[in-house]
């Protein structure tokens, strides 16, 4: 009699365990949980690694550049390290813009110092100089400060993510806002107020130096300041889109009406 009871137990036992496999069984398979998201950059493992397959490490020296040997002579800079990374932001020959130097004597500062590829440096330094700092001239206009807005970042164009890395990203762009000159007036490149053929005048000088000029009227992100770049293009295609704005016309005024006559009540023959 123990033993059929045993036997009835075990035969129960596994039925249960049988029924409960075949019930996992039933259960639909549950939502797969997403991939976790790749991290933005991986850290390196090496230096030759975050350099990427490009870098070249004979080439390093302590010999400055030509490009930076002519930029001395034009501008102040302050040499930066090779920047790395993350992904393909960062380059070399990278220098920090203090100052340019003007032909007549004195500089122009600029505020706050651009992080750049020296090329984009000497061009920057070359516009300030001989371009932009000439025209203000005959405008009566003693240059002091370039008042800048943005230089080296590492983001998508226009910060819109999953762009295509910009310019900035290089260290191959700059921002700029406004010329501070030496009586304290400030001339906004994108001020209406400021008279039309100056700022056309620069713009003009810009889209000659630089392969990208961007402002009012270029995508809506440049209205209240100018990009300048020197991306390289296929068949050395440029871009130049800066509206020079003028002031809207003075809204037509339209006339009031001329008043009623007022109404005037009379009893027993006298006005009230």
């Amino acid at each position: 009699m123990r033993w059929l009871v045993a036997i009835l137990w075990l035969a129960a036992l596994g039925g249960g365990m049988y029924g409960g496999m075949a019930a996992a069984e039933d259960v639909p398979n549950p939502v797969p949980l997403p991939r976790p998201r790749p991290p933005l950059w991986l850290e390196p493992r090496s230096f030759l690694e975050a350099a990427g397959p490009g870098f070249d490490s004979a080439a390093v020296t302590a010999e400055p550049s030509d490009c930076r040997k002519r930029l001395a002579a034009i501008a102040t800079i302050a040499p930066m390290p090779r920047l790395i990374g993350p992904g393909a932001c960062g380059g070399g020959d990278m220098v920090e813009l203090d100052a340019v130097k003007l032909a007549s004597g004195g500089a122009v500062g600029l505020n706050p110092k651009p992080l750049l590829r020296c090329e984009m440096a000497e061009s920057l330094a070359g516009w300030i100089r001989d371009e932009a700092t000439p025209r203000l001239a005959k405008a009566g206009a003693s240059l002091r400060r370039v008042e800048t807005y943005d230089d080296f970042e590492c983001r998508g164009r226009n910060r819109v993510l999953g762009a295509k890395l910009s310019e900035h990203g290089k260290g191959n762009a700059v921002d700029v806002r406004a010329f501070t000159l030496a009586d304290n007036r400030v001339i906004g490149l994108t001020d209406i107020g400021v008279p039309k053929e100056l700022r056309a005048s620069i713009r003009e000088s810009a889209c000659a130096r630089f392969t990208t000029v961007l402002g009012p009227g270029s995508d809506g992100y440049h209205d209240s300041h100018i990009h300048l770049d020197l991306a390289a293009r296929r068949n050395g295609h440029r871009i130049c889109q800066w509206d020079v704005r003028e002031p809207p016309p003075p809204a037509e005024v339209v006339p009031l009406p001329p008043p009623r006559p007022a109404i005037v009540a009379v009893k027993d023959g006298r006005k009230l």
